[in-house]
């Protein structure tokens, strides 16, 4: 009998080995197992910070499949002329890869999948960064969710298959195909200095993601509920940046929080929906991909938001120097660790898009270059949710008060003083290190003076989105 033919692993946002359904039936296969990185526009049009991030995951990944006894390729190019190439080197019969849900994805997937097959390749793709394909999701009616609240009544109960273990062995070929090297790639370029004050709040690869999520379950998901909302604790998973990149997959995450509902957390289930609004962001991105782009709502079209990204109150939002605190100190988070809080993004987003009347793409694009854990289905819905224009949104009369969510959440005001260096005698390290991570062209200075009055005022702001509001409905 012929030997197996080599399969090529096309790697993604999947950057793990267990519970990998892709690497698995490769391994199954038999033959030896040929894991690629293709660096292609999906990976060059990423924003600063995920491109960065990306690359160290990327780094993570090669470590952990070198430790197995195999290897990453690394090549640029489109992905269907890479995999070709690399088909014709290898000798390989088959290419497996890991499915993904945004719409420039799924158009490049289809086409490569064609191109191979027409090619007699054997080309499949795998479920894995998701916990329920967007397509079997479905209302009494038949269509997709558009409201968050009955679609985890629907999923709540579905049986979710167990997390598969690493496979004890990866077979690799007698002799590697030529590779890239990840330094010639710089995809950190764009960081400047700002990675190396980033790098320390990064937990990067899949060792790392089951340590998050272990202290997690074991220290903090009693008190998630309540916690989660409080910008100055440590009360959240910080999973998304595992999961953005595959790093772990949602379904490790569900069987860990569900053990700990079944042991009687009282924060477990709050965690589980929080799962669930990530697949329900995933859900709306496959069935209507015009949010990433456009207003979900199509009556908020003709909304008189601003979009002038010169405008001196858009930049001083960008720069952490609103004069409103808990804006400035979400802001400030952001360019020191590469995440915001929870909350914070939440009051970050109003203050943009109702306060200063912003498109919410100005504020979308700005998180998809400062973000270490962005998302693309979670960021795009996020952003139109807090603006109005979103499934499931928060109505656009409801305008988040920076100030009393401040004093609700955070009422001895740490999270600003740890994040805001002016006027503080002995300002701590995370407000200082700001000022390392930010562009020297700004020209900022812990010494500066803090802005004395808001850009715009809460109320004056509040009764102006309002009033655009209620000449719209007019």
């Amino acid at each position: 009998m012929s030997k197996p033919t080599p399969t090529i692993l096309w790697l993604r946002r999947d950057l793990r080995l267990s519970d990998h359904d892709a690497l698995r039936a490769a391994v199954r296969r038999g033959g030896p197992v040929i894991p690629v990185y293709v660096r292609d526009a999906a990976l060059d049009d990423l924003g600063a910070a995920p491109k960065w991030r990306m690359g160290l995951g990327i780094e993570a990944m090669a470590e952990a499949l070198e430790r197995k006894g195999s290897g990453l390729i690394l090549r640029s190019g489109r992905a269907l002329e890479v995999l070709r190439d690399l088909v014709k080197e290898t000798g390989a019969g088959a290419v497996f890869w890991s499915r993904l849900y945004d719409p420039a994805a799924i158009e490049r997937d289809k086409a490569v999948k064609a191109g191979l097959k027409e090619d007699g390749i054997e080309a499949e793709s795998f479920a894995g960064h998701l916990l329920f394909e967007p397509w079997t999701v479905e209302t009494k009616d038949g269509g997709y969710y558009k409201v968050y609240s009955p679609m985890w009544r629907n999923v709540k109960d579905r049986e979710v298959p167990p997390a598969e273990p690493a496979p004890s062995h990866i077979p690799a070929p007698e002799s590697w195909p030529e590779s890239e090297t990840l330094e010639d790639w710089h995809l950190g370029a764009a960081m400047n200095r700002g990675a190396d004050v980033c790098r320390p709040y990064q937990r990067v690869g899949e060792e790392a993601a089951h340590g998050r999520l272990g202290w997690f379950i074991g220290h903090s998901i009693e008190d998630y509920r309540e916690a989660r909302d409080k910008p100055a604790v440590d009360g959240t998973s910080g999973m998304s940046e595992n999961l953005t990149y595959g790093e772990i997959s949602p379904r490790q995450c569900w069987h860990a929080g569900m053990r700990a509902r079944h042991e009687g957390h009282k924060g477990a289930e709050h965690w589980l929906k929080e799962l669930v609004w990530r697949e329900f962001a995933y859900h709306l991105l496959y069935h209507t991909p015009r949010i990433a782009t456009r207003n979900w709502r199509e009556e908020w079209d003709d909304f008189p938001w601003k979009d002038d990204e010169r405008a001196a109150e858009i930049k001083a939002w960008k720069q952490g120097r609103t004069g409103v605190p808990f804006v400035d100190a979400a802001m400030r988070e952001m360019y020191v660790t590469g995440k915001m809080h929870n909350r914070s993004r939440m009051v970050v987003a109003s203050y943009l898009t109702k306060h200063l009347m912003t498109h919410w793409k100005v504020g979308m694009h700005w998180f998809d270059d400062c973000l270490t854990d962005w998302d693309p289905a979670s960021n795009a819905m996020g952003w139109q949710w807090v603006a109005g224009s979103g499934p499931d949104a928060a109505p656009y009369f409801r305008v988040f008060n920076p100030e009393t969510q401040l004093d609700k959440f955070d009422p001895g005001h740490d999270y600003p003083k740890r994040w805001i260096a002016e006027g503080q005698d002995e300002p701590g390290q995370d407000a200082l290190a700001y000022f390392d991570a930010i562009p020297r062209s700004w020209s900022m200075s812990p010494d500066d003076t803090y802005p004395e009055t808001p850009v715009v005022g809460l109320k004056k702001g509040r009764e102006r989105a309002l009033g655009a509001y209620e000449d719209r409905k007019g």
